[in-house]
């Protein structure tokens, strides 16, 4: 196991990037004044929930973050934005193309890009937007499920200017996603503080 950033990087890490990207968000953070506390989970399937997203700031977070430890999060994205050329860098960065238009819905997609690939952490916002909102979305609970993928709960401490990696996998223990979701939400309120604590 190789020690980065106060991050535990394993064997079933999906990585990606070199030690200049990884000099670049280090450098990325250290200027912004954040730091990772925490240590990544040993799982060769995950599904990241990144909250609270609060600001516009969160993306540049995420990517230093990212970039700093070495680690490929994958994302969804419409199948139409992977033309030539951007097509081949959008999967090389994480992209996966999800069609709309298919008669299988979001969920079936993810489960079989799940069954089809060996190590693949899918990072999703289930806010779905940066102001506040009484509800998280629930297409990750679904794809979790369906997919027989765990979630792991990656949160940010404005106050401290933390970000906070899991000591462990969310144990799901509702058949009820309305419930999970629920629990999920109440978790990060008591825990994590947005940048915009006023939109969380």
């Amino acid at each position: 196991m190789a020690k980065l950033n106060n991050s535990v990087v394993t064997k079933s890490t999906p990585r990606m990037g070199n030690a200049l990207t990884r000099g670049i968000g280090e450098l990325v953070l250290k200027l912004i004044g954040w730091k990772i506390v925490g240590q990544l989970p040993d799982h060769k399937k995950l599904i990241i929930l990144g909250m609270p997203h609060t600001s516009n700031w969160d993306f540049i977070l995420a990517m230093a973050s990212i970039q700093s430890v070495g680690l490929k999060v994958s994302y969804m994205m419409k199948k139409e934005a992977f033309f030539w050329p951007l097509g081949g860098f959008f999967k090389w960065m994480g992209g996966i193309p999800i069609d709309r238009s298919s008669k299988n819905d979001i969920t079936s997609q993810m489960v079989e890009y799940f069954e089809n690939n060996d190590n693949v952490w899918l990072g999703i916002t289930p806010e779905g937007t940066r102001r506040k909102v009484n509800r998280y979305k629930k297409g990750y609970l679904r794809i979790a499920k369906a997919a027989n993928v765990p979630i792991a709960v990656i949160g940010i401490s404005g106050a401290t200017k933390e970000v906070i990696l899991p000591d462990g996998i969310w144990e799901m223990t509702e058949e009820n996603n309305d419930l999970e979701n629920a629990k999920i939400k109440a978790y990060v309120d008591e825990h994590f503080i947005g940048i915009n604590p006023e939109n969380q």
